[in-house]
């Protein structure tokens, strides 16, 4: 090995922007960025492929790349039988996207690292995800494995070329789809039913452990709440989301919230954080503190909008993908304590609170601490404040001012530390999220901050990751655009813009969002059966088109457009985005009812079309103090399905009453008598409840 490994020549990553490629631009391995030279190259040396998909803040890619990317022994044994490619993932989602397809095919366990094997034509033979250097723990490691398919290679490679085209044509088969009938309301009580079976009544979200927050559920399950008026809906919401506020899986001193928990309850997580999920975790407090006025909710989404505005947000004003969960070589080491360093840092009766506060224990507070026996501790709260205020014979208002100040001074420490590394990519469509977030939360929350924030990161993207046709890129990075955007790049962004209409009433925003579904629609819907390619139909390589609709971590670009859409149709009368958010429920239909649970945006989508919907019309000055009383009361209620738009008066025929603030209200079709009065806007927003 060498002592520095920048005494290495770097090998072709060097060149690239993705911060997780450079990571690896050090490798022994002679990695090749994806691209036809590295395939030409194999073709010639008659090699199969072997490429590695991962992302920046992945822990195990990070463990991968020190057992045997970085190591001569194995990187001498690829670049031998192989040529090697690098991916990531959040650059490349639709390589990644297909290359998952792939291992759900093979019937593999599937997530990051992603390694597959293929020939130089990518006829993929072999995939698995985090391989160790030497065969452990029923993992065939990498010194056996590859001279295993070197051997396969050069001996039968007629059957490795029919198994990689049995898993492209299985693949196509499952995209093609056939126009099913249409979803009806029972798919919605379907999904809600998994839920409640599912549910953790003890610690809050789904199943046991890993578990993740699953943002998109607990927007679902609050949409089900508004249409059924089910009080578990809402308890299954307020419990999970309590729950992870209060777990380690949230970051108590910095504040944002890491990927998962590793445990069940919401103790011990993977600590990376990622800008989609502050993003669609912010949209599931803010809508949870409209729905319920819990004031936890609330506090919630603008902590975690303070350190996305902090952390996560460039000079531009447009956000970062990421944090690691590394630092210093060791995952977590940023956001852990001892109960020595506590002590060391805040006064004496400031400690004792803080250990009782957020459960420090001498040992440690979770297993691996204890039986490593570093005394660390992972931050959360342990137990109610206000039994810790009767405790320390304090008021909750005393003990909320002295809880303040220690997380001031343990922030002050904890900057100090080494920080975990950061992914300054800029992603479209995780802006997008952040976009839709900020604006959400600017109208709820009553906060001009956030929809500036928006503002300033659509104009930004607007002008500098488009092109002079209007389509937009995937990627910003090194102040240079790159990747032809997909499918969730537009729709994500359509989202965010839609909200920042909603929010601003600014004109521009709403057209903005019409030129670009536009593009969409041109550039990736299907016009024989209905929904959107992943990919622009106009793309040349060698992936089957694939149209994605499953919700996972974040939502799918068809779920996503499906709620715009109908969005869209409402707030411009132009009906035929109505018949294509009808078209697209059709399409996927079939497997929508099959696993309605693994489907909650599109069931979103769904409970907008299936309504009551209605359309609110505010016609006057934003500036005047009688509009201001008619947002202030919209603001006020839980009003998923409600489509609000500003008019000056006069336009389009929409005139005031007695020079005040007007509202026109539709249900459906079917349009009721104009109201100048807040109150009554509001009964008629409940008309179909009465």
């Amino acid at each position: 090995m060498y002592k520095d490994r920048k005494e290495r020549k770097p090998n072709r990553l060097i060149y690239e922007k993705s911060p997780y490629l450079l990571q690896h631009a050090y490798n022994p391995v002679d990695w090749h960025p994806w691209s036809e030279e590295a395939f030409a190259k194999a073709k010639a040396q008659d090699k199969p492929v072997f490429v590695s998909i991962g992302y920046s803040s992945c822990h195990w890619c990070h463990v991968m790349e020190k057992e045997s990317f970085d190591d001569e022994e194995v990187a001498m044994l690829m670049n031998d039988a192989f040529v090697c490619i690098k991916v990531d993932r959040e650059e490349r989602p639709d390589i990644d996207k297909f290359y998952m397809k792939v291992c759900q095919v093979m019937g593999r366990n599937c997530g990051w690292p992603l390694n597959i094997i293929m020939s130089p034509d990518k006829k993929p033979f072999f995939v698995a995800g985090y391989i160790p250097k030497n065969t452990k723990f029923g993992l065939v490691g990498m010194m056996n494995l590859i001279p295993q398919i070197k051997e396969i290679w050069n001996a039968n490679r007629s059957e490795l070329d029919a198994l990689g085209i049995e898993i492209r044509n299985r693949i196509e088969n499952l995209e093609k789809r056939s126009v099913e009938g249409d979803l009806e309301k029972n798919v919605l009580d379907y999904a809600y039913k998994w839920f409640v079976l599912n549910f953790d009544a003890e610690h809050g979200g789904f199943n046991s452990a890993p578990k993740f927050p699953f943002p998109n559920i607990l927007l679902f399950l609050l949409r089900y709440w508004n249409r059924t008026k089910e009080k578990a809906a809402l308890e299954i919401v307020g419990k999970s989301l309590r729950a992870i506020r209060l777990g380690g899986i949230f970051d108590q001193v910095g504040f944002g919230f890491h990927r998962y928990s590793t445990d069940a309850e919401w103790l011990v997580p993977h600590f990376e954080k990622m800008l989609y999920d502050q993003a669609l975790l912010v949209l599931a407090y803010t809508e949870a503190y409209q729905a319920t006025g819990e004031k936890m909710f609330k506090s919630t989404a603008e902590e975690v909008l303070e350190y996305v505005l902090r952390d996560l947000t460039s000079p531009e004003g447009v956000f970062y993908a990421s944090e690691d969960a590394d630092s210093e070589g060791e995952e977590g080491k940023f956001y852990l304590w001892t109960e020595e360093e506590i002590r060391n840092t805040l006064e004496r009766e400031e400690a004792d609170l803080a250990i009782r506060i957020f459960g420090i224990k001498t040992m440690g507070n979770y297993a691996e601490a204890i039986r490593k026996r570093n005394g660390k501790n992972i931050l959360h709260i342990a137990k109610p404040l206000s039994e810790i205020a009767q405790e320390f014979h304090l008021s909750f208002e005393e003990l909320t001012l002295k809880l303040n100040k220690i997380l001031r001074v343990l922030f002050d420490k904890r900057e100090r530390r080494i920080r975990p590394a950061k992914d300054y990519k800029i992603l479209v469509d995780w802006n997008g999220l952040m976009i839709a977030a900020l604006a959400k939360a600017s109208f709820v929350l009553n906060e001009p901050l956030y929809v500036n924030a928006a503002r300033k990161a659509v104009d930004f993207i607007l002008k500098n990751v488009r092109n002079e046709n209007g389509i937009l890129y995937h990627l910003y990075a090194k102040g240079e655009k790159s990747v032809e955007g997909f499918l969730d790049d537009y729709a994500f962004l359509i989202w965010g813009l839609i909200e920042i209409y909603e929010a601003s009433f600014e004109n521009k925003y709403l057209q903005t969002a019409l030129e670009l579904t536009k593009t969409m629609i041109d550039g990736f819907w299907d016009k024989s059966y209905g929904g959107f390619y992943f990919t622009a139909k106009n793309t040349d390589d060698a992936f089957p088109k694939i149209k994605e609709v499953y919700d996972g971590a974040v939502p799918s670009g068809n779920s996503v457009a499906l709620l715009n859409l109908l969005r869209l149709a409402w707030l411009t009368r132009e009906f035929e985005y109505e018949d294509k958010a009808k078209q697209i429920i059709k399409v996927f239909s079939k497997e929508v009812k099959q696993a309605p649970a693994a489907h909650t945006f599109m069931l979103i989508g769904l409970d907008f079309a299936l309504g009551p919907t209605y359309q609110v019309t505010l016609v006057g000055d934003p500036d005047e103090k009688s509009m201001h009383e008619m947002i202030r009361a919209l603001k006020a209620q839980y009003l998923p399905n409600v489509i609000v738009s500003l008019k000056q008066n006069n336009e389009m025929g929409y005139e005031r009453i007695e020079a005040k603030a007007t509202a026109y209200v539709c249900l459906d079709q079917i349009c009721m008598p104009p109201t100048n009065k807040a109150e009554k806007l509001l009964k008629l927003l409940r008309l179909d409840r009465q």
